[in-house]
């Protein structure tokens, strides 16, 4: 603090002299001197000023330092007249020292010594506040004439800038350090001290409400450990007045009129470190809704019709936010009807004795409002036309509420723009006209997105994206997306002209790649099953039918190529030991499976698909509020070799919970149908790279394709032949081939949880979810090949120490292509047809006589089950997070499955992270 006047002097600089000291800078006023040859009698003398000059001035004129006082050659005056200069010379600020000599004599001088000039301010022990932000907030300044009044007021302002962070215990001392020229240094040395907490809130006089319910209604918190990660344990005098105000909503919300904070008093502990807050309210008594009433001066308006219309009831506890609610509600009304600026008000009348408020909304006489321009600003790249087509009133319509509020949505979808735009409105050239103007801020509408993640199945998976929305400034939509993994690869290129030749009709259009490869564990080595690449292209159209109604078509045409690798699940025919590579070698279902060996071939699927939209969100990106309902059927068989129909049906409800909490319901199913009839087999119509798959990412909680009917194929361990078998119970060595459905359900229930400022400055948008979904359908495929079970010599079946039957190997004996058997001759391993000897080049007499064995190649024995085909739900819960972190957007899940089927895979943790440009 500054606590005294002398100024600190230091020699002048000289050559190996010691560093100068700074010296304390002292801000008392100083006394002024006069110098006069002899005492000044009690009776004023007068004198006339002869002659006047200034001596010591450098850098102020002679004339400026005059003009200050009131002394002028010709003038008379006294020694109170002198004294009173020397005090406006002071004043000025200008100077550090005045004397004024002559006073007898009338030949004046002022002798002065001027104030020094800044070289510099420098700031000391200042860690929480950097010097740029210090540096905003002073007026003391490089080449500015050093004041101890600046000092006092940039010390002032100093210490309120660390008051404001909750630092009341921060002092800051002032030194100046004199140079050569009449120049100093000025330093603010810089004590923060620690940051002054909220130990205590009390509350006196509240009876209905424990104190408890009222300290979650204010901003403050205690510094506690169940606010340790909160900003709002230290004092802020705005936020006192605010909890003040907070108090006051809270006990209008619940009735209570009367209610006042009588007192709020925030007292220093005597160590600066903490705060202890004490309220004294009144709570008064609480007061039901009377009759209510509306008195509209609009003559379109029928007063009872929009009396009973309100929410608020008479006998209803008053309730001061539904009052502002229902103010809203009927201007909203009035404007509806374009009555853009009808002015509603409440008008209350308190009965203290039947403790009844009853009300009376007026609304006042107004003019039917017309649009008279709508002015679009702060476009730098986006079109003009853009943003225009999505406004649902146009220049000389009447004014409605609900289409403005309309328009502002659309404009929100369109995510091109700032979060939270709004449709500002303004008085026109005339009482009956209004501007709107649509003020817009763009923001990137360039997404990079790179999604990355480890999966027990997948291991790595990498996805990147790029999607420019708003391509040349038209709302052209053009994107690129390339996906890969170990067993997933696709590329994909796609363009949408949401309005086709400046008309309401969106065409848009994708040509795609897509190699995805199945796999299973065989032994404790992860393989491919099948292998189907996907390449064509899709056309979708679509048109609106009504505000919120869209139908939509498209046609699709592309080729499946589903391959099996032919070394591992392909037969040897020819008995060579090599599998696949003769043309008699087919698909082993004792490997494969007979659902992936039906799957094996080229198909074309020419497709043509409906759907039909209903959407009133007010954001397509982040939704608030709003219903999205998708209703969609897509029949193959327009031609190609796949005939089936599905249909779906998608459909999403958004609300305000209120609080900021954000409450969405989901769900979605589907069903797909075979035109073609059974293809035999046990195997369900339907191929299965064209059924339903459930998992991640849609399905939280479970992995990919973690969720519906499966095959798993359990091998032995032990030799079969001595009754020790056992099953494998190692998940890596079980194979495990999912097979989609033809059915499926997904729900969803999620709330978003609101953060304080500083969170939401971050963009952390942490929610709470439930999802519950199933998928089946399916008709089990049977057993794909039956083994024996062993006995011992006297008939008897053998059984394992599991319980499980002992199972023999099934003979697979090997022919050639024109189906005869082969034998092995044994001296040289070659195979022949004959059974003794064998067959000479280009002979088929058997000469030799060699006894064969029987080419056999026995199959192992494995045991087969069909799980998860059930229409039973899947149940998950779990918490997830947004957060749009300086790599880009972030979202991680952490989801547990409490109900699944036996055979689903669960996965707990999912994370995916992205950029925008």
């Amino acid at each position: 603090m500054l606590t005294g006047l002398a100024q600190a002097q230091t020699a002048p600089a000289r050559p190996n002299a010691p560093p100068r000291q700074a010296t304390p800078v002292r801000a008392a006023t100083p006394v002024p001197t006069v110098a006069t040859p002899a005492p000044v009698s009690p009776t004023q003398e007068t004198h006339v000023i002869k002659s006047l000059r200034v001596e010591g001035s450098q850098r102020i004129e002679p004339e400026t330092v005059m003009s200050y006082t009131r002394l002028r050659v010709g003038d008379t005056y006294t020694n109170e007249t002198l004294d009173q200069a020397v005090k406006d010379l002071y004043a000025s600020d200008l100077l550090a020292d005045v004397q004024i000599e002559g006073g007898q004599t009338g030949d004046l001088i002022i002798r002065i010594r001027e104030n020094p000039v800044i070289n510099r301010v420098i700031y000391e022990g200042n860690k929480r506040l950097k010097q740029d932000k210090i540096g905003k907030e002073v007026k003391l300044a490089p080449r500015q004439i050093f004041t101890r009044t600046a000092v006092r007021a940039d010390v002032a302002r100093i210490i309120e800038l660390y008051r404001r962070q909750g630092r009341f215990a921060a002092s800051v001392e002032p030194k100046m350090v004199s140079l050569d020229q009449n120049r100093v240094d000025v330093i603010f040395e810089i004590n923060e001290g620690a940051k002054s907490k909220v130990r205590q809130i009390n509350i006196i006089g509240n009876e209905v409400f424990p104190d408890g319910k009222l300290r979650g209604e204010m901003a403050t918190k205690t510094a506690s450990l169940m606010h340790l990660m909160s900003s709002n344990t230290s004092y802020d005098q705005d936020r006192l007045a605010y909890d003040q105000q907070k108090l006051r909503q809270f006990y209008l919300t619940e009735g209570y009129a009367d209610f006042r904070v009588i007192s709020a008093v925030a007292e220093l502990t005597p160590d600066k470190k903490d705060f202890i807050i004490t309220y004294v309210v009144e709570e008064g008594p609480r007061y039901k809704f009377g009759p209510v009433t509306v008195d509209s001066a609009i003559r379109d308006f029928d007063d009872k019709r929009l009396a009973s219309a309100l929410s608020i009831k008479e006998g209803e506890w008053y309730n001061a936010k539904a009052v502002e609610d229902t103010v809203e509600q009927l201007s909203e009304t009035a404007g509806a009807f374009g009555y853009a600026f009808a002015d509603v008000r409440p008008n209350f009348q308190r009965d203290r004795e039947n403790l009844t408020m009853s009300m009376d909304f007026h609304i006042g006489e107004s003019n039917r409002t017309y649009v008279e321009r709508i002015e679009i600003t702060g476009n730098r790249q986006t079109q003009d036309k853009v943003i225009r087509r999505e406004f649902r009133v146009a220049e000389g319509d009447a004014f409605n509420t609900f289409l403005v509020k309309r328009s502002q949505d659309r404009i929100n979808s369109l995510g091109y723009f700032q979060d939270k735009f709004e449709i500002e409105r303004k008085e026109g050239s005339a009482p009956d006209r209004i501007v709107l103007a649509a003020n817009v801020e763009e923001k990137a509408n360039g997404e990079l997105t790179l999604s990355a993640g480890f999966s027990s199945l997948e291991q790595f998976i990498l996805q990147a994206s790029i999607r420019q929305r708003n391509f040349r400034g038209k709302g052209q939509t053009l994107s690129a997306s390339v996906d890969y993994s170990s067993y997933s690869k696709s590329v994909e290129l796609g363009f949408t002209e949401p309005y086709l030749f400046d008309t309401n009709i969106a065409l848009g259009g994708t040509i795609f790649r897509r190699d995805y490869n199945a796999f299973n564990y065989i032994g404790s080595d992860r393989s491919t099953t099948y292998s189907q690449i996907s390449t064509g292209f899709q056309l979708v159209a679509g048109m609106p039918l009504t505000e919120y109604w869209t139908l939509s078509g498209r046609y699709q045409l592309s080729k499946d190529d589903v391959s099996l690798d032919k070394s591992t699940f392909y037969s040897d025919s020819n008995g060579d030991g090599v599998r696949g590579n003769s043309p008699g070698d087919s698909c082993d279902a004792t490997i494969a499976g007979r659902y992936y060996c039906e799957a094996v071939g080229n198909r074309l699927t020419s497709l043509v698909g409906l759907s039909l939209i209903y959407d009133s969100l007010n954001s397509r990106l982040r939704p608030t509020r709003g219903q999205r309902l998708t209703t969609s059927v897509d029949f193959a068989g327009l031609g190609g070799d796949v005939r089936y129909i599905r249909s779906r049906i998608d459909a999403a409800k958004y609300w305000n919970v209120g609080g900021g909490f954000i409450g969405s319901i989901t769900a979605e199913g589907g069903y797909i149908h075979s035109l073609e009839g059974s293809r035999g087999g046990g195997s369900d119509a339907v191929r299965i790279t064209d059924r339903f798959y459930l998992g991640e990412p849609q399905f939280r909680g479970f992995d990919i394709r973690g969720v519906g009917p499966r095959v798993q194929r359990i091998g032995y361990t032990g030799d079969p032949t001595t009754g020790t078998q056992l099953l494998v119970t190692d998940k890596d060595q079980i194979v495990d081939d999912a097979l989609g459905a033809k059915a499926y359900y997904l729900t969803k229930a999620e709330l978003e949880i609101p953060l304080g400022a500083g969170a939401a400055e971050m963009g952390l948008r942490p929610s709470i979810f439930l999802q519950l979904g199933g998928l089946f359908g399916m008709t089990n495929p049977g057993k794909t090949i039956e083994f024996q079970q062993a006995t011992d010599s006297a008939g008897k079946l053998l059984y394992n120490a599991d319980g499980s039957p002992t199972l023999l190997p099934k003979d697979n004996f090997i022919k050639d292509t024109a189906g005869n058997q082969l034998y092995v001759v044994p001296s040289t391993g070659l195979t022949t047809t004959c059974t003794v000897g064998y067959a000479a080049s280009g002979s088929t007499a058997c000469v030799g006589t060699s006894i064969n064995t029987i080419y056999n190649i026995p199959t192992s024995p494995f045991f087969e089950r069909y799980v998860g085909d059930s229409a039973k739900p899947r149940l998950s819960i779990g918490v997830g997070v947004n957060w749009n972190s300086p790599f880009g957007p972030l979202r991680i899940d952490v989801a547990k499955a409490l109900l699944h089927e036996k055979g689903d895979d669960t996965k707990l943790v999912t994370f995916n992270v992205g950029t925008q440009f």
